[in-house]
């Protein structure tokens, strides 16, 4: 972020960009629980989409919540693009088309991640009231496209739009009218991170096909479960994707490195203001071959700003991201997290998970990420469909945090979070097929429904 760049030292080695990732190993005492996810902002009189400026605009909220919160805002150029909780290390930031993301601070458990949404949004909702700002729940903005959507004031948008629009056909949707929800781990080793890493990647299609909540764009039946999922794979092929070599014999640290060296750059943060590289090689900069700096060499918050420019379905940094689901209601966030703890924060559950994908081929776990946007649950899997892995894997999730045991105040453990999972798995619908019966029932094909029943 603009502004927010401080002394780092060069880079002096391999092993340097190696331990940029290494040094978030921490034994499981320390682990934790992130959770990051993106709201569309809309107003309802008449409905249209929010802008950054003006007495009912994104800024305005932003102020509103940071007099609520006293959260210390920050900058792009003279701009406010979000807010720092500098207590516990999370904020508020804007995507591209205004989505009001919450990145939550590390929690010790799904309680604890439930409260802080629960109060987030308590909060967001107080402030916006006033403004006519109301939050949606869904993985695509239902009824604009991206042109009708007011930009964020953010330099490194300004540098991935273009860029964006040479290297894939839906890449600005992703920026402007996508959200997700992402679940933030921690590993305790290389060989720890690479078993976590390995099992998030294979069963990612899984949480995309139990999560999926955006059937609809640009006012229509899109014909896809999770249109943003489709977006996804039509966005930049050098930087999201599968990480089929993350399976190969000897992956760790190092083989992410080499994978992250050769995704073309996007930025360079110098004095406050972002520096165009976008398509430029790392390895050039780290020669200090980059045309736009020359004969400079890149420090390591160069290479971590690097780092969090690659999309893969599971991303490495100090910790393991996941990053395959759709934004949808409020309990589906913790949802999300819920069943990624289960399956990763206990050693029987992660064996067994472990166990469940290992036969997969590369092939299989490709068909997979390619056909779930589409059909979800449904994706044929070795002789029946992912509704079967995806029970499966929803009963390893639960075992795991029932061995976990940890307890709320009223006695109850973390299963409760798995709530809106049993339910999709009862139904053998997702969110998205069941807003789909609505939309061709009782909604009678008026989309404008979906702002009312999907407000958070």
């Amino acid at each position: 972020m603009a502004g927010a760049d401080t002394y780092s030292p060069l880079i002096e080695s391999r092993a340097d960009l190696i331990e940029a990732m290494a040094r978030g190993a921490k034994p499981e005492s320390e682990w934790r629980i992130g959770t990051e996810h993106e709201k569309h902002v809309f107003h309802t009189n008449p409905l249209r989409p929010v802008t950054y400026e003006g007495p009912q605009g994104i800024r305005a909220l932003l102020d509103g919540v940071q007099a609520e919160t006293g959260w210390e805002p920050f900058y792009d150029g003279e701009n406010p693009i979000g807010l720092r909780n500098n207590e516990s290390a999370g904020g508020i930031s804007l995507e591209p088309g205004g989505q009001f993301e919450l990145s939550g601070a590390p929690q010790v458990d799904l309680h604890a991640s439930a409260a802080e949404l629960t109060e987030h949004m308590r909060v967001s909702k107080k402030v916006a009231a006033p403004l006519d700002i109301h939050f949606l729940g869904l993985g695509v903005t239902p009824i604009w496209s991206v042109d009708q959507i007011p930009a964020m004031p953010k330099s490194r948008y300004g540098i991935m739009k273009p860029y964006m629009e040479k290297v894939g056909t839906l890449g600005t949707s992703m920026m402007f009218r996508s959200c997700t929800v992402q679940t933030n781990l921690d590993f305790s080793s290389e060989a720890d991170m690479v078993k976590k890493l390995r099992v998030s990647v294979a069963l990612q299609p899984v949480a995309t096909a139990l999560f999926a909540s955006s059937p609809f764009s640009e006012g229509r039946d899109s014909g896809y479960l999770s249109f943003r999922s489709h977006i996804w794979l039509n966005t930049d092929d050098a930087r999201t994707g599968m990480l089929p070599f993350a399976f190969d014999e000897g992956f760790g640290f190092e083989q992410y490195a080499d994978y992250a060296l050769d995704v073309p750059m996007y930025f360079v943060i110098r004095d406050g203001a972002y520096v165009n590289v976008a398509g430029e090689s790392f390895s050039a900069f780290l020669k200090g071959e980059l045309p736009q700096l020359p004969g400079e060499k890149p420090t390591i918050k160069d290479w971590e700003d690097h780092l969090s420019t690659i999309f893969p379905e599971v991303r490495l940094k100090q910790f393991l991201e996941m990053r395959g689901a759709d934004m949808g209601d409020e309990k589906s966030v913790t949802a999300l997290s819920a069943f990624w703890t289960g399956l990763l924060y206990d050693d029987v559950s992660l064996e067994a998970a472990y166990e469940l994908i290992e036969p997969w081929s590369q092939d299989e776990r490709a068909h997979m990420r390619r056909e779930v946007p589409r059909l979800g649950l449904e994706t044929p899997h070795d002789r029946s469909n992912l509704y079967d892995i995806a029970a499966q894997a929803v009963g390893i999730a639960e075992a795991g945090l029932v061995r976990r045991d940890r307890r709320n105040a009223e006695g109850k453990d973390e299963t409760i979070h798995l709530a809106p999972l049993e339910e999709t798995i009862r139904l053998a619908k997702s969110p998205a097929e069941r807003w789909l019966d609505k939309f061709r029932g009782e909604w009678n094909g008026d989309l404008t429904q979906v702002f009312k029943e999907a407000e958070m």
